[in-house]
């Protein structure tokens, strides 16, 4: 196949709008035509209703998003020169945005870096690899070959799971695809701060890595403070808090082992116990029993949203939560509150703490709209690649 032979997908009448607004997607129900019989995964030329070609992209007829852009370019060869060329672009980025005191970082973010359906993590000299979409599966060696050569890596794992690989036809793979399997942790730095990650049996690839850039906005907020760090995982927030002269830091998850490696984490760094206690606790349950007020809270769980369907169900549970945390807030304390959940818009969370903040009969200041560091970066007309948001506000008593 030549770089111009590519199936032609053709769009209704008016339907290239969004496109050409910037959003990377078009759905299957702006689609007039199929011609060149292409498979799922492969690479198809998208035209308007007159035949004018608008850009080159993967095509995918079992899902919603049947179309997935790669480059408006249609004369492009999408091989492997093309992804090499991409995935050295996204590096020249982490390079200018990143500290040389970093080397736990995101490598490609999917779409926001011309890729979608490829995640890549780098922890050291451990590269952590995800494949969500039909034709990233097919241009997976490419893939690998180029993060490969670029980055050369002791050791690549990927971990390509979920429920967007079911939608677009894909069983499930995970397994070391380079170097030993003697470990699965490795011991990273995030700005001079030591962490070890589990890239095998932690969540998402292993760490946290788009809250670097809220751990260091709040460690510099923490000074002199009392601070209670819930759904703490394996503890980041916590070390950034201590790091910052908290006078006490307070960590809760439910998870056993995530309150081991918290506990670790805040030692290695050279916190003492004694100050700064990680306790095994369901934050709902600790919050409503709370008995003591802090000066700065920090709520980063789980994804309470995993479809539209859970929205409603999952606002109740950050209405609970940021009501909690606010009458448990010192006057004039600060509250961080997060969504990690794709389908909670960044408005309807919002109004969610608002509401929240009305039941506590507290206003709140909002003094910083929080989200990932320049190393997610994110396409300006795709909202939905925008799935972590939170709020930085300061409490104030009516």
């Amino acid at each position: 196949m030549t770089k111009t032979d590519y199936p032609q997908i053709t769009l209704k009448k008016g339907r290239e709008a969004a496109l050409l607004r910037g959003h990377p997607w078009v759905f299957s129900g702006a689609i007039a035509s199929v011609a060149g019989k292409p498979a799922d995964g492969d690479v198809v030329r998208l035209a308007d209703a007159q035949g004018r070609g608008l850009a080159l992209g993967f095509y995918n007829r079992k899902t919603d998003i049947s179309f997935r852009l790669l480059t408006r370019d249609c004369g492009a060869a999408i091989d492997a020169a093309f992804w090499r060329e991409r995935i050295e672009r996204a590096l020249d980025l982490r390079r200018a945005v990143l500290s040389p005191a970093t080397n736990a970082y995101r490598v490609i973010n999917a779409e926001g870096d011309g890729c979608p359906g490829l995640i890549a993590d780098a922890y050291g000299d451990v590269l952590a690899v995800s494949l969500t979409t039909a034709g990233m599966e097919k241009h997976r060696q490419h893939i690998l070959d180029a993060l490969g050569a670029c980055l050369q890596p002791a050791r690549i794992y990927e971990q390509s799971v979920g429920r967007s690989r079911t939608l677009e036809g894909l069983s499930d793979r995970r397994g070391f695809l380079q170097g030993d399997d003697h470990s699965s942790v490795v011991r990273v730095k995030e700005n001079h701060y030591t962490f070890d990650v589990d890239f095998v049996g932690g969540q998402k690839t292993g760490f946290f890595l788009d809250q670097r850039v809220n751990r260091e906005k709040l460690g510099a907020l923490a000074r002199g403070r009392t601070v209670l760090n819930c759904f703490c995982y394996t503890g980041a927030f916590s070390v950034y808090a201590a790091a910052g002269g908290a006078k006490k830091v307070v960590s809760l998850d439910i998870s056993r082992s995530a309150c081991a490696a918290a506990a670790e984490h805040l030692r290695i760094n050279g916190f003492a116990a004694d100050s700064h206690s990680v306790i095994e606790a369901d934050v709902f349950d600790f919050l409503r029993d709370l008995k003591e007020d802090f000066d700065l809270i920090i709520l980063d769980p789980p994804a309470f949203a995993k479809t539209r369907h859970d929205v409603p169900k999952a606002s109740r549970g950050y209405k609970d939560i940021n009501l909690q945390a606010i009458r448990h807030l010192s006057p004039g304390g600060l509250l961080a509150t997060f969504s990690c959940s794709n389908f909670m818009e960044e408005d309807l969370f919002g109004k969610i703490v608002q509401g929240a903040a009305r039941d506590a009969q507290a206003d709140l200041q909002v003094l910083a709209r929080l989200e990932a560091g320049p190393d997610h970066p994110l396409v300006l007309g795709h909202p939905e690649g925008r799935y972590l948001k939170g709020l930085l506000v300061r409490k104030t008593v009516v």
